[in-house]
């Protein structure tokens, strides 16, 4: 992470650094020499002319795109039908009943919110929304704050709901796995009753193979996903259709005054039966957090001709099946298929499940990432697991802490209709956010009519609200599960996010105006040695604390001294040609240069390459790069009486920061030229 001496830096962590153990000493603090708090991938349009290249971008056919998109995007809300319809009729000691109107009334529920939140919300609208390319909660918070510089207060909203969206997607993405996987199994219960006591078990060891096989990354079986979920999407179609050919009269279900008249019957009860309803929608966000892998068009595509279709048709075909099996609620997906068809539909469903988990969790270490960017989380050891696909990352510490959630999750609930309690919540606070921010940002950025806003928060923010209430009612039997993750993410996060402010403060102090401390060196005559040192920095402004320490103990300089500040653009990358720049800092022969080397947020941030480059480029840096010395500022940091903080906030910070990654290992310094010069500050 961005160590407590920057500022909102936004970077490309760096991976498979064979040295990354080595050159971490024994004060694991946050990395203090780290790029400088400019440019936020997510805080400004793209520039002109720059187009951004999607991780899939080797496939250059939107067929191919649209494929990966089925693997990736659409696992969460493709699984749905396992588990949503089930969970209606069972809520409240089955107050929803297999009645006509009930059916009709709950299959139109069902319709609708697919309808418009999914496709008219996320498909149709938000995913215009993008930042270069890229989705998810917190880019479109930080959009908000971008179009927003002249509204302080909204500009901080919008970040503070942006961080609150993504604690809620920690929840999601503790529960997703746990759900979708135990739901798929339970189908074992259907197709083989002697095996029901197997299922958690099972579940167990399908999840932990899937979470170990994390550090290897998808990237080799991701080319399997697609396929894989056509022929998920194609099993609902199959399943489904003969149930609607049977009772045609279903499609009745799909016209709206269904749902007028399934309110007025039983008010409380519809009510009730939105909060499972909701389970239909569960994976919207993904639309949009997965934009930056395939591009708007090729989502659309895979939605609109296989998706969208797919799930209610096979919603639909579970109503019918209820309506001539009333007995069919108690697992309505299975029951859908022959006797024979189950245990293969059990290991299909299982397959699409895993699919589904792991694009939850690609989305946590995603999500992780950019909050490291904006500065809410410490930096976390990050590794590529791909050469092609730069969305294809691993974060160690993000992967085992979910395992160990999911695990006790199981382990507590048991069922996924006691996890079908617990998840709502989730789900609707963030699609709930997503609204406010994406109508703030269509007021503000697109100039929408207040006639417009007006509709889209009456119709949207309206049902997604209702969506809201109705899981509140959940919070004593489960509900409160993703509440109290989502209070201890936000804790943490801006815990950080203060902490770093305070940290800060007090190292400018102790660095000084750097142009001060260049005339010192002048003034006073340093001894100088061969050689040349490098000094990673965020800043030109302050000296680097190393800098000092090197002067002030060691009393000599070497013949040349490269400070080296890393600058993110918000462009995905930045060509080799324009990203350097050389300052002399006043002085011409003295040895001592400013290098900023900028990069896109998917560029690596390759400290010797940089160099190496640059030494072709200018006379002024006329040095071999392979036998440079690098000199890296460490702060330990030591809870303190000073103000701003809670003392038991302080613990925390101190602990995310001695857990915080090296900046050898995200700068790719060698182990055996990297010198480590520590300070001492107190919070």
């Amino acid at each position: 992470m961005d160590g407590p001496g920057l500022s909102t830096a936004r970077r490309h962590p760096q991976t498979r650094t064979a040295h990354a153990e080595q050159t971490d000493h024994v004060d694991r603090t946050p990395a203090d020499d780290a790029p400088a708090p400019q440019a936020e991938p997510d805080a400004r349009p793209a520039p002109a002319g720059v187009t951004r290249r999607h991780p899939a971008a080797h496939s250059t056919r939107l067929s191919g795109l649209a494929l990966g998109a089925l693997g990736i995007v659409f696992g969460d809300i493709g699984t749905s039908p396992l588990y949503a319809m089930q969970t209606v009729f069972s809520i409240d000691d089955r107050a929803v009943q297999p009645t006509v109107d009930d059916v009709y009334g709950v299959v139109s529920l069902i319709f609708w919110s697919v309808t418009l939140v999914v496709t008219v919300k996320y498909v149709l609208f938000v995913l215009r929304a993008d930042n270069d390319g890229e989705g998810g909660i917190m880019a479109l918070a930080a959009l908000v704050r971008s179009v927003s510089t002249t509204h302080v207060r909204r500009a901080a909203l919008a970040l503070s709901l942006g961080v609150l969206g993504a604690s809620l997607f920690y929840g999601d993405s503790l529960i997703t796995p746990a759900i979708s996987v135990l739901s798929a199994v339970e189908g074992l219960e259907i197709a083989r009753p002697d095996l029901a006591e197997f299922v958690v078990p099972i579940g167990i060891a399908i999840l932990a193979a899937l979470f170990a096989a994390q550090r290897w990354g998808t990237h080799r079986v991701g080319r399997l996903f697609g396929p894989i979920m056509v022929l998920w999407f194609l099993a609902l179609i199959a399943t489904g259709l003969p149930h609607i050919i049977e009772r045609p009269g279903v499609l009745l279900g799909l016209s709206p005054t269904y749902i007028v008249a399934f309110i007025l019957d039983h008010p409380y009860t519809a009510f009730i039966a939105m909060g499972a309803v909701v389970l239909a929608i569960t994976g919207a966000e993904a639309l949009y957090a997965d934009m930056g892998h395939f591009g708007r068009r090729p989502i659309r595509v895979s939605w609109f001709a296989l998706v969208f279709p797919a799930l209610i048709i096979n919603y639909l075909g579970q109503a019918a099946l209820i309506l001539g099996d009333p007995g069919a609620i108690s697992n309505p997906f299975y029951l859908l298929a022959p006797g024979w068809a189950r245990l293969p539909l059990v290991g299909l469903a299982t397959l699409a499940t895993v699919i589904a988990s792991q694009a939850v969790i690609s989305g946590a270490f995603s999500v992780s990432r950019q909050a490291m960017r904006l500065g809410f989380l410490p930096h976390l050891t990050i590794r590529h697991t791909s050469t092609r696909e730069s969305g294809q990352i691993y974060v160690p510490a993000v992967n085992w802490l979910l395992f160990a959630g999911v695990l006790v999750l199981i382990v507590a609930f048991r069922s996924s209709q006691r996890l079908a309690t617990a998840y709502g919540l989730a789900v609707t606070g963030t699609l709930l956010l997503t609204t406010i921010l994406f109508l703030t940002y269509a007021a503000t950025a697109w100039r929408w009519e207040r006639w417009r806003i007006v509709l889209a928060a009456v119709v949207l923010g309206g049902l997604e609200l209702i969506y809201l209430a109705a899981n509140l009612t959940k919070i004593v039997h489960g509900g409160w599960l993703p509440l109290v993750i989502a209070a201890v993410v936000v804790t943490i996060m801006t815990t950080w996010q203060r902490g770093r402010g305070l940290i800060t403060a007090r190292r400018a102090d102790l660095e000084g105006p750097l142009p001060d401390f260049i005339d010192e060196l002048h003034t006073d005559g340093i001894t100088r040695v061969p050689g040349t040192a490098v000094f990673p920095h965020p800043t030109k402004l302050t000296a680097p604390l190393a800098l000092r320490a090197n002067v002030d103990f060691n009393h000599v300089l070497h013949d040349r001294v490269v400070i080296v500040s890393v600058i993110s653009e918000n462009v995905p990358y930045v060509p080799h040609g324009g990203r350097l720049s050389i300052d002399q800092l006043g002085h011409t022969d003295d040895g001592i240069i400013h290098l900023t080397a900028r990069f896109g947020f998917q560029d690596e941030q390759d400290i010797p390459a940089v160099l190496a480059e640059a030494c072709g480029i200018s006379d002024e840096l006329d040095f071999s790069a392979d036998d440079a010395s690098y000199f890296l500022s460490r702060v330990t940091i030591e809870r303190g009486a000073q103000p701003g903080m809670a003392s038991w906030r302080k613990r925390v910070f101190i602990g995310l920061a001695h857990n915080a990654a090296t900046p050898a290992t995200y700068f790719r310094l060698p182990v055996d030229r990297t010198v480590v010069m520590g300070s001492r500050i107190e919070i």
